[in-house]
């Protein structure tokens, strides 16, 4: 027999989505704690201070800020735990720079993006028209009803007599993937490129690859509750969700590496029970939650043979992206011309978009929040898929050599929107797959889980809970996916699911 737990929960991580999670555990009087490998909250979503700049880990383009509806995420969570965050907002979500000279930048207003990119593609008026409503069509579905557990059959009983139409829309679009939509509207092979892009500047995949339920909402929030900064940086929000997590009662410990999931039991009857430090300290919990990727989370924490047989299956449709080569940058603002947006993406041959390093991307939150950076300065953070495989083997002289030689190529190619910027470089700094893994603790430094074959949308995506009793996994490996919003999205299901299993959930649905 196990003594009694002192802990309801225990989350292993402290990403946007283990954040969100244990928050809400919290705020329904759960007994919370979080286990934090780094020092600082967040993972991907934190920030980090050097010469005066404050600089965020990963993108800087936020959606889940909004004031109304249901899909945001990000408000509401903090919401929930007794907090705000002052955000800016930006009017363009980025600026497309694509081969062929094709330029387009995506207005906070709709109908002003809409008309932008009809002016470039007279001939397909009515099929951009047709595929971004279609996209507000999802987007209404998702809005209609709080995003909570989908594993839940109080819960979907309840959303379904609150919103049916919302949800029999919303089963529509699970197994459809954007590929599909846009065809169905659009000829132009430059345009469907376009779209293409417009799903990997935030999902790594190509259109045929991304499910429709992820474009609808995040080609739609971006004109709906647009997309904003936190004042501060991007780590302010996990700051600011530790903080609603200690005055509910909850608890995070830093420098805490979790290095197995304490299991008792046999076969079907293994449950999660606690969890082991890599000092060999060990805590039990009645739940244990994991916000590490599901490749780190089954054979690593928990060992091969007690991963479910679901694991490998998912494993056969599922692969890691990339992780990124990165560069922080400190530069001096007279080389940024006026009217410069926050973000930019570059691709100069449409052949390299899946390629090492093909895409850049580019946010200079200081265009937003100056004070991020010293005075007569910006932040430009740039980064570019990069699969770890390119930088293993190598000794300590040859990565340092690679190191400064990807990010001065890498610089030469930023030259083509910021002429001068080589020059204008007072700090820099750069981070390859080896720092991702090193520092976020996920496997090759990956962004997240993308389909290795074609797949009907969302449909394999895994919910929350495991085959593991008592074991459950949240963040990016789980449904929706990746982004921010997404995984508040997961940490919201996955706090529902655990309070559904605690009998702590309230009986009514948010409002």
């Amino acid at each position: 027999m196990v003594a009694e737990a002192p802990w309801d929960v225990i989350v292993i991580g402290s990403g946007i989505g283990g954040l969100v999670t244990a928050s809400q555990l919290a705020s329904k009087g759960a007994r919370t704690l979080v286990l934090e490998r780094y020092l600082i909250p967040g993972g991907s979503g934190g920030s980090f201070k050097r010469a005066g700049y404050t600089f965020d880990v990963g993108a800087s383009m936020i959606f889940g800020f909004g004031e109304s509806g249901h899909t945001n995420l990000l408000t509401r969570a903090l919401a929930d735990v007794g907090e705000h965050c002052e955000t800016v907002p930006d009017p363009a979500q980025l600026e497309y720079h694509l081969p062929g000279g094709l330029t387009v930048a995506v207005d906070r207003n709709y109908d002003s993006f809409v008309a932008r990119l009809t002016a470039l593609f007279p001939h397909e008026a009515k099929g951009i028209r047709a595929f971004y409503d279609t996209c507000w069509q999802v987007f209404r579905c998702l809005d209609a009803m709080p995003l909570l557990s989908l594993e839940d059959p109080a819960y979907l009983a309840k959303v379904f007599f609150r919103a049916p139409l919302a949800c029999l829309g919303l089963a529509r679009w699970l197994p459809v993937n954007v590929g599909d939509v846009a065809r169905a509207h659009i000829r132009d092979e430059q345009l469907l490129r376009f779209i293409d892009m417009e799903c990997f500047c935030w999902s790594v995949m190509p259109a045929d690859l991304t499910p429709m339920i992820n474009a609808g909402m995040v080609f739609s929030d971006r004109h709906a509750g647009g997309i904003n900064y936190p004042k501060g940086g991007v780590g302010v929000i996990a700051e600011k969700l530790v903080a609603g997590l200690e005055r509910h009662g909850g608890a995070i410990r830093y420098k805490a590496r979790v290095t197995k999931v304490l299991l008792e039991g046999e076969g079907g009857a293994a449950r999660a029970v606690g969890v082991e430090l890599a000092n060999g300290e060990q805590l039990r919990a009645r739940r244990v939650v994991s916000n590490a990727t599901r490749w780190d989370t089954f054979g690593g924490l928990v060992d091969t043979a007690h991963t479910p047989q679901a694991e490998t299956t998912w494993r056969r449709r599922y692969k890691p992206s990339p992780s990124f080569l990165s560069l922080h940058l400190g530069i001096d603002a007279a080389v940024v011309p006026d009217g410069f947006h926050c973000h930019h993406l570059i691709l100069e041959d449409w052949q390299q978009m899946e390629a090492e390093q093909g895409v850049i991307f580019v946010s200079m939150p200081t265009l937003l929040d100056p004070s991020l950076a010293p005075a007569g300065h910006h932040i430009l953070h740039t980064f570019a898929p990069s699969a770890i495989e390119h930088w293993q083997h190598l000794s300590p002289a040859e990565y340092k050599a690679k190191k400064q030689a990807d990010a001065d190529r890498l610089i030469a190619r930023l030259e083509a929107i910021l002429p001068g910027l080589a020059g204008a470089i007072r700090h820099r700094e750069v981070g390859t797959p080896r720092s991702h893994r090193r520092f976020l603790g996920r496997m090759g430094g990956s962004y997240g889980p993308i389909p290795a074959l074609r797949l009907p949308g969302l449909l394999p995506m895994p919910f929350n809970r495991t085959g593991l009793k008592d074991l459950y996994c949240v963040g990016d490996s789980c449904f929706p996916g990746q982004g921010l919003n997404a995984v508040a999205f997961s940490g919201f299901a996955c706090a529902h699911r655990i309070g559904a299993d605690l009998g702590i959930n309230p009986w009514a649905l948010p409002a």
